[in-house]
């Protein structure tokens, strides 16, 4: 089993995936398109993705404001997500992605990539964040279950 997280933007959808243990989550690609309202060739490419990694299972990040409100950003990654289990009948699942891209973008500052590049970059590796922190949680519940179980 695999799980995408994706990093739903405007004009781009970052897309990561995880391992197949469920331990780590890797950037794959950005997926570009012309304008916010083109999504058909975008959900055909994360489906395609989806199909040749044999994911069971999204992670869509959800824009949080900082005090956890939620805006239009949040509303147009909702609907994404809806869209997206229509078309896949794959579960999708809403991610708190506050703060993905800063930490992407400092990890990118620390590992020396030049501000005109890291625009390049900064969707696919805030996905990776997004899934990361998802891959994580699910790991912290099951060693929850195993603790309580003893």
């Amino acid at each position: 089993m695999r799980i995408m997280g994706l990093d739903v933007g405007s004009k781009t959808v970052g897309v990561a995936v995880s391992d197949p243990l469920l331990l780590t989550a890797q950037s794959l690609e950005i997926v570009r398109r012309k304008s916010e309202n083109k999504l058909r060739q975008t959900y055909a490419r994360i489906e395609e993705l989806a199909q040749q990694y044999e994911v069971e299972k999204f992670v869509v990040g959800l824009p949080k404001n900082m005090n956890a409100t939620e805006g239009e950003r949040a509303e147009k990654s909702r609907e994404f997500a809806d869209a997206l289990f229509r078309r896949t009948g794959i579960e999708v699942v809403l991610w708190d992605e506050r703060l993905t891209t800063v930490a992407a973008d400092k990890t990118m500052m620390e590992a020396g990539i030049r501000r005109e590049n890291r625009k390049e970059y900064v969707d696919a590796i805030a996905a990776s964040y997004i899934l990361q922190g998802y891959l994580d949680f699910l790991r912290n519940q099951e060693e929850t279950a195993d603790r309580n179980q003893v």
